[in-house]
């Protein structure tokens, strides 16, 4: 995963720089650009978002409840560990693009209110995107690494479901701590995600007003 963040970062700094900066990349405050650089960007615009946003839909309300409703608890969190940081990443790298792609089409200095509106949602669903990346993933892996090894100390988390971790927590109270721990970093990355998917259920509002069907 290290060069996908690097990669991230990359990209991030290049859409910054498309975004504060438009003009050192050939955008024109006055309009005229390429038609098919236009074209071009309109469509990695496209692409990047409806993937992030598609994956988001995925992952947040319909993936990630199906595999708890079905597989062992440690196994779930097994496989979250790993999908997660990959999720994250492309799908910061994804609003990276979105976002560059959309500055470059509207430079700040000549966009109307709604189009800056419009970077705003962007750009904050990059922000909370790189914070459950670089912030919250990192310490709920690390805390459900140490609270799977307090469980299976105590022979459980081969279930579906979080029955027996209360059960044992009532009269554990390390177990316990831990969970009321994990609890609120797990609770900190979810409100982040679901903030990051409102920014983008808006701007999908407005590209859906911007067609002409």
């Amino acid at each position: 995963m290290a060069w996908l963040t690097r990669f991230l970062a990359a990209v991030a700094f290049l859409a910054i720089g498309v975004i504060f900066s438009p003009e050192t990349f050939g955008s024109k405050s006055d309009g005229l650009k390429s038609p098919t650089l236009s074209t071009y960007l309109k469509l990695a615009h496209l692409l990047c978002f409806s993937t992030a946003f598609g994956a988001a839909l995925w992952v947040t309300f319909i993936g990630g409840i199906i595999m708890f409703k079905n597989l062992p608890r440690h196994q779930f969190g097994n496989l979250q560990s790993k999908m997660f940081p990959a999720y994250f990443t492309m799908v910061g790298i994804c609003l990276a693009v979105s976002a560059g792609s959309f500055g470059y089409l509207h430079p700040w200095s000549s966009s109307s209110v709604a189009d800056k509106y419009q970077l705003g949602f962007l750009l904050s669903a990059f922000a909370f995107n790189l914070t459950n990346l670089f912030v919250f993933t990192p310490m709920t892996i690390e805390m459900m690494k140490q609270r799977h090894k307090v469980e299976r100390e105590q022979n459980i988390g081969e279930e579906v479901g979080w029955s027996k971790n209360v059960q044992v927590a009532k009269v554990n109270p390390k177990l316990a701590a831990m969970n009321k721990k994990f609890g609120m970093i797990h609770g900190l990355s979810s409100l982040a995600n679901i903030f990051a998917f409102g920014s983008l259920a808006m701007h999908s509002w407005y590209l859906a007003g911007r067609l002409d069907l």
